[in-house]
This record gives structure tokens, sequence and C-alpha cells, in this order.
């Protein structure tokens, strides 16, 4: 009996240890996703890297590594990012999005990277504009040029928050603009030219305002003016109904003739 007592917490110790470090290894390191069937995966100086570059991909793929560090999804026919499209990829750190077919960014598209994306890459795609919350907390570099934007009060106040790819900033250029001699000419060019598209969209709304109220005003006075004269109407006709009524004086006589015939 002493023997058992002795030798069996000998025996249990070792697999009790071996359990616990096994616990251990789960907890510091959670199981990540299988590779996307449309990418391949592959380990480049300890990140994990995701190329999805030219598979025809029309959509972000869902089932990414948790452990993704690069993900390469250029040249593809995505046309849009979702809100949390990599919610996630905590370790995400460079974001390859160009030469796709992008048109819409939406507000929560980059939640769960804020901190962890380095360099992130739009070129090439049909980006006309973007919510300024969308890269309000980016801290990464990013690359915007050669999309067909439009320029205004937003897409100013986004480019106030950004760090730009110093190499490509003279390429984000204004294709279309709220004041259309700018067009054509690099975004930054023209707002180191001291122009400011905010100003002029207050103006534009300003006016706006104005016109819609003296519409309102118009029209206002115009329904008194028809209220005043169909009102005038309807008292000349009354008029006339009653100058056609016998007269009091005309009654009397009328009945003192009657009187007398009788």
């Amino acid at each position: 009996m002493d023997f058992v007592e002795k030798w069996i917490p000998s025996l249990i110790n070792p697999f009790a240890l071996l359990w616990s470090l096994l616990l251990a290894t789960l907890i510091s390191n959670p199981p990540v996703m299988a590779c996307p069937s449309s990418c391949h995966c592959m380990e480049k100086s300890g990140m994990t890297v995701v190329q999805c570059k030219s598979r025809s991909l029309d959509k972000i793929p869902s089932d990414l590594p948790k452990d993704t560090t690069v993900l390469l999804l250029g040249s593809n026919h995505i046309t849009h990012i979702p809100n949390q499209a990599f919610r996630e990829l905590h370790y995400l750190q460079e974001l390859d999005l160009s030469n796709n077919d992008i048109d819409r960014v939406e507000v929560g598209a980059f939640q769960g990277v804020f901190d962890s994306l380095l360099v992130l890459d739009l070129s090439n795609n049909r980006i006309q504009s973007v919510p300024k919350e969308a890269f309000s907390r980016l801290s990464a570099r990013i690359n915007l040029s050669n999309n067909p934007w439009f320029c205004e009060c937003t897409l100013q106040e986004v480019l106030r928050e950004l760090q730009l790819d110093p190499e490509t900033v003279n390429e984000v250029i204004c294709h279309t603009a709220a004041q259309e001699e700018y067009a054509g000419k690099p975004v930054i060019q023209v707002l180191d030219s001291g122009i400011n598209f905010c100003n002029f969209h207050h103006k534009t709304t300003d006016i706006a305002m104005f016109v819609t109220m003296f519409g309102w005003f118009t029209m206002v006075i115009a329904y008194v003016i028809y209220y005043v004269r169909h009102n005038q109407e309807d008292a000349r006709r009354h008029l006339e109904y009653l100058k056609s009524l016998p007269s009091s004086s005309q009654i009397s006589k009328d009945f003192d003739t009657i009187s007398t015939v009788l």
C-alpha cells in the first residue's frame, strides 16, 4: 500500500505538467484559420503573408488567417470595402488593394486595424469620395493615386488627416471639382495655393438656402394674392346678388297695392 501511495503521484505529476504546458501554449498561441482556397499563404521573415493578387476576387475574403501581417489583394475586381472587413486581423501591417474596381469605402472599413496598419495602397481604383471617418484614426502611409477624385470640402478634410505616400502624392488628381477650373490638377497643388473648398461649399449652401427661402416667400405671396382676389370675386358676386333682391320700399309698395285691390 505504501508503494502505491508513493508512486501514483510521481506518475500523475508528469501528465499534469504536460497538460498544463499544452494548455498554456493554446492560450498564448491561439490556432489560426486556414489559408483561403483562393489565396496563397507563406511565412516570410517571421510574418504571415497572404497573397491573393490577380485571383479574380469580387470581394474581400472573410476567412483570412488571424495572424496575417501582409495582405495582398491587388489586381482583382473588388468593388467596395465593407464595414469591419479586417476586424479580426489585429496584426495586419500592410494592405494592398490597388488596381481593383473599388468605388465605395464604408465608414467602419478599417475598424480593428487602426493601430497596427502601417501601409495602405488604394491606388488605381474608382474612388471619387470617402467619408472622413473612414481614415480618421489611421496612422498608415496611404497611396490614393490614380482615382477619379471629386475635389470638394469632404476630400479636403480627409486629406488633412492623412499621411499620404510622398512618392505618389502628386498623382492624387482632381478628376472633377466643385470649382471646375481645378479639374485635372493635383489636389495638393490646389490646396497649397490657398484654395479652400469648404469656404466655397459654405457659400454654395448659403446661396441654395437663399434661393429656397425666396421660393417659399414667392409661394406665400402668390397664395395671399390669390386668396384676396378670390375673396374679392366672392364679395362682388354676393353684392350683385343683394342688389338683385327687391328693396324693402318696393316690397311695401307692392303690399299696399295688393291691399287696395283686395
